[in-house]
């Protein structure tokens, strides 16, 4: 696949080391039955360059961010806009757009400050297998 190519995807960029972060990725490699998603950990340096691009901060890593053609999503809104392209049922996730974002948030928030502690960390990013290798930046 050409660097355009992978490009023009959409891009999940996740924390590498949070066990719920990883289990997520995994949700969604085996719902996204077109494979239109392309994943980086953002402790690698392509997610660093995309966290910089886009002014968001590179050390707090408690937020995916999905990158959809020139746009960044982050936290609920993020996780969303990955959960309509995903097959049925998981898309209907989807309305929960409609709820504001300061109540998403903070249940988001709520998650992401406890991840650690409910589902642990490992001491290294997850390494895909090599037939996802592809879909890895």
């Amino acid at each position: 696949m050409s660097k355009l190519t992978i490009y023009q995807c959409p891009i999940i960029l996740f924390d590498g080391v949070c066990n719920l972060c990883n289990a997520a990725v995994q949700f969604v490699l085996r719902n996204d039955t077109k494979k239109i998603f392309r994943f980086a950990s953002l402790q690698s340096e392509f997610g660093q360059s995309i966290l910089v691009k886009y002014n968001l901060n590179t050390t707090t890593l408690s937020s995916l961010v999905l990158l959809d053609g020139d746009r960044v999503y982050t936290k609920s809104t993020g996780a969303l806009r990955i959960a309509r392209k995903l097959r049925f049922p998981f898309n209907l996730f989807y309305s929960f757009i409609i709820v504001p974002p300061f109540i998403r948030n903070a249940v988001y928030n709520y998650v992401a400050n406890n991840r650690y502690k409910w589902f642990g960390k490992e001491e290294t990013c997850w390494v895909p297998t090599p037939e996802l290798t592809e879909r890895f930046m």
